[in-house]
């Protein structure tokens, strides 16, 4: 009970089980998922962590989670919004209620979660960290509701970082490109199905180890946004410069989510 807090959001796979792991030897855990079968499995494993289910995609349940979160006795050390859903299908073929619910889980749950707990995370100095994307700042083909969801958080919580400054908490954006993680085995389709379409990927995709071996670095270090590879940083540079450029070749890069 002496250990910092840490939640963890989307903590029964990928990135969050995986930090999750890292962190039970330094940290209390609470751990957060709709997968309650995966999460109960989880916890049994961390010893001394706590499970919790939620749906995300339910602001009614959110409020449930604070309410509980806000409970809590200790140091709410990290936050870490690791949760999150894609899709892969073209706009013009994604429902509305696809991309609401991505924009639901991707977004609006962190905004809601750091609302909710605002005047504890200043006490505590608490470090949020935020699962964000290199598609939150240029489009690609086959995910506007996922790239609208992550440009969407970047620009709520780096207003939050600067208006925030003087006051506790502080905020680590994670910024992957193409990960080996289940998020992407689980997308959606543009009904709201999983898709079977094969993933399109440009640079490497990197693996889930080493991916939280830098965001652990970065978390100890406090730093407020973490980038991960260079091919990330030039596609970024040749869309702000040359969008034109940018699109055509990210087109033909994606071709398959674009022909359907």
């Amino acid at each position: 009970m002496t250990k910092p807090i840490a939640v963890i959001t989307g903590a029964a796979s990928g990135i969050g089980e995986a930090l999750a792991e890292q962190l039970v030897s330094s940290h209390r855990l609470i751990l957060v998922d709709i997968n309650r079968e995966a999460l109960s499995a989880l916890s049994t494993r961390l010893a001394g962590s706590e499970a919790l289910v939620a749906d995300l995609t339910s602001t009614s349940e959110i409020e449930a989670l604070l309410n509980k979160l806000n409970l809590l006795t200790g140091n709410l050390a990290l936050l870490i919004n690791s949760a999150g859903i894609t899709h892969r299908s073209l706009a013009c073929e994604t429902e509305l209620e696809v991309v609401k619910r991505v924009m639901q889980v991707d977004y609006f749950a962190p905004v809601q979660l750091v609302s909710g707990l605002f005047e504890r995370l200043n006490q505590d100095a608490t470090l949020i960290v935020n699962l964000g994307s290199m598609a939150g700042w240029m489009p690609v083909a086959g995910r506007a509701g996922y790239c609208a969801a992550k440009s969407a958080l970047t620009q709520y919580f780096e207003t939050l970082r600067a208006e925030s400054s003087h006051l506790g908490l502080s905020i680590l954006m994670v910024y992957p490109t193409f990960v080996a993680t289940p998020i992407e085995h689980n997308a959606l389709d543009g009904a709201g199905g999983m898709t079977n379409k094969p993933r399109s990927t440009a640079g490497n995709v990197q693996t889930l180890d080493s991916v939280v071996t830098k965001i652990m670095r970065a978390i100890h270090r406090r730093d407020e946004r973490l980038y991960f590879d260079i091919f990330t940083s030039f596609a970024k540079v040749l869309y702000w410069l040359f969008p034109r450029v940018y699109q055509r070749l990210m087109r033909r890069k994606f071709s398959e989510e674009i022909s359907g």
